[in-house]
């Protein structure tokens, strides 16, 4: 992804000169808190609006529209014609600029120079980050929460690497463990024809993982090897439906190898050689709670047996030894009471908690017709993200996935998510993207020429309202995607380009592109064509989605 540096942000630009002439008024000081600039709720109050005479009212003692009358004056002495047009004093003292066409051509110049793909530019402080996302039993399918939590992650990690971090993803394969011996017993018992045990796994796959593993020969009384051969089959299918899906991994991270590799014995003695486990009732305890946990932790029980939190803490140890800054991860809706452990375990082998986050996604229900529906063919308690995949496609169902913050629940309705019209906003989009590909086929004009027209003078010839409103919300792309990476939020980018795409069909609506009269028109309206369809590619990329051509 390209990016639009400071040096040629046009907002950078007029936020820079607003904090310029504050400064002037306090005579070289700074004001305090930064001021806003920012888009005004209605086209009348300017292009955009900032509360700096506010902020500057209480050290000058004056009144805000006194010190906003003095601020636009200086304002305009900095920015000059070319650039404003008009600065008004509004309600309590907010200043108005009122933009000229030819800082808007520039504004066009500057993102035709970011390239294919316009972006931020890169942090000045990038981390190396590990994201460990779906990481779900390899005992079965992956299932549409797996498939949430693979959209989410994929996203998050696109979003980081866009404003310049080092990132990896892992899945994180529970393949030891008491569930792992469940899976293999109900394999067994399938493939002697018998039911799987009570606490085992029923779908119909572990009929048909017992049919392949018995043509492999694996004897039904070894449940260590249909366990190992179980998990890979699973991790198989589960690989082929993450491919489907567009999302990839870095690394599977075994916990089988943890214990192998005595890691878990290294890290539990790196606990206790800092004074934080203890032993009580046979069983070896964490001392969470001298890290605001509600409760002590039990690591080993009495029986010798290992708990989740002991592979867990073995585990985060590693991702600490192998240097990654930042620990991101993505964890169920069940998992809340896990976050404080987590937390204490970091702090506990001596890292500083602050760089682990946990994001907690809450669960996705899939509807058909106002009702929850069943459509797995393989289980009747789960719906695979293979049956979604089949139904909808990977597009409509990473944006349904995406389109609503990771912690709010998720109704994705099929209905709308298969429809070919504007109200599906997936489609919506993508059709964008598609209508402006189209445009530059009809004009019959290369990209690269048609990008060589940006910001051309178009004399006499005055920039239409909804041409200036597409171009403000292309130069908000660089600042949304930082926001959207602080925030881990990808829900603001499918927010974002679902803005861009409503404001370009406005300007298609309203402005004549292909052979629209006045000298250079045309050129123009097809160049800001072209920045709006490259902005949707990129932020369709940013959600994992493709950016048709044609539709």
């Amino acid at each position: 992804m390209g990016a639009m540096t400071a040096a040629n942000d046009p907002i950078a630009e007029l936020r820079s000169a607003v904090e310029g002439a504050a400064r002037t008024l306090r005579g070289g000081e700074a004001i305090g808190p930064e001021p806003t600039l920012e888009r005004p709720p209605k086209p009348e109050l300017g292009d955009y609006s900032s509360n700096a005479a506010m902020l500057l009212a209480a050290p000058l003692g004056e009144a805000p529209r006194d010190v906003a009358a003095r601020l636009a004056a200086e304002l305009s002495d900095q920015l000059g014609g070319d650039t404003v047009e008009r600065i008004e004093v509004a309600g309590p003292g907010f200043v108005n600029l009122f933009l000229a066409d030819a800082w808007y051509r520039r504004a066009m110049a500057s993102l035709a120079s970011a390239g294919e793909r316009l972006g931020p530019a890169p942090t000045d402080a990038p981390e190396r980050v590990l994201v460990e996302f779906v990481s779900a039993n390899p005992t079965g399918p992956l299932h549409v929460g797996g498939g949430r939590h693979a959209a989410y992650g994929d996203s998050l990690v696109r979003l980081l690497e866009a404003v310049g971090h080092e990132v990896e993803r892992e899945y994180y394969v529970n393949d030891a463990g008491g569930q792992i011996e469940r899976f293999a017993a109900s394999i067994a018992a399938r493939m002697r024809g018998e039911e799987p045990p009570e606490d085992g796994y029923g779908g119909a796959y572990v009929a048909e993982l017992g049919e392949r593993i018995a043509a492999e020969g694996i004897d039904p009384d070894d449940l260590e090897a249909l366990g190992r051969r179980g998990v890979e089959l699973v991790l198989e299918m589960v690989r082929g439906t993450l491919d489907r899906f567009g999302v990839r991994f870095d690394n599977w991270f075994s916990e089988r190898d943890l214990y192998s590799r005595g890691e878990v014995d290294t890290a539990l003695s790196q606990l206790e050689t800092a004074g934080h486990t203890y032993r009580s009732e046979g069983a070896l305890w964490l001392r969470t709670t001298a890290f605001e946990d509600d409760k002590d932790r039990v690591l080993i029980r009495a029986n010798g047996e290992p708990t989740y939190l002991a592979a867990d803490v073995a585990y985060h140890w590693d991702k600490l030894e192998r240097g990654f800054e930042r620990l991101i991860d993505v964890l169920g809706a069940d998992h809340h009471g896990y976050v404080a452990r987590l937390g204490a375990v970091i702090a506990g082998l001596g890292a500083d908690p602050r760089r682990f986050e946990a994001l907690i996604m809450r669960l996705v229900h899939v509807v058909e017709g106002g009702e929850r529906a069943q459509m797995s063919k393989r289980s009747g308690d789960f719906v695979a993200l293979d049956d979604l995949l089949d139904d909808i496609g990977a597009d409509a169902t990473r944006w349904f996935m995406l389109w609503r913050s990771h912690d709010t629940t998720v109704d994705l309705d099929l209905e709308l998510a298969r429809r070919q019209s504007n109200d599906n906003p997936v489609y919506y989009v993508q059709y964008a993207h598609a209508r402006i590909a189209s445009i530059l086929r009809k004009a019959e004009r290369e990209p690269g020429e048609v990008a060589g027209g940006v910001g051309s003078e178009t004399p006499g010839t005055p920039l239409e309202p909804a041409e200036r409103e597409l171009v403000k919300r292309l130069l908000e792309f660089p600042e949304e995607v930082r926001e959207a990476a602080a925030r881990r939020a990808p829900h603001r980018i499918c927010a974002y380009a679902t803005a861009v795409a409503a404001d370009f069909h406005g300007f298609y609506r309203d402005c004549k592109v292909i052979g629209a009269e006045g000298e250079g028109v045309e050129r123009s309206r097809l160049a800001l064509a072209l920045l709006a369809k490259r902005t949707i590619a990129g932020g369709l990329d940013l959600l994992g989605i493709s950016a048709p051509e044609r539709m």
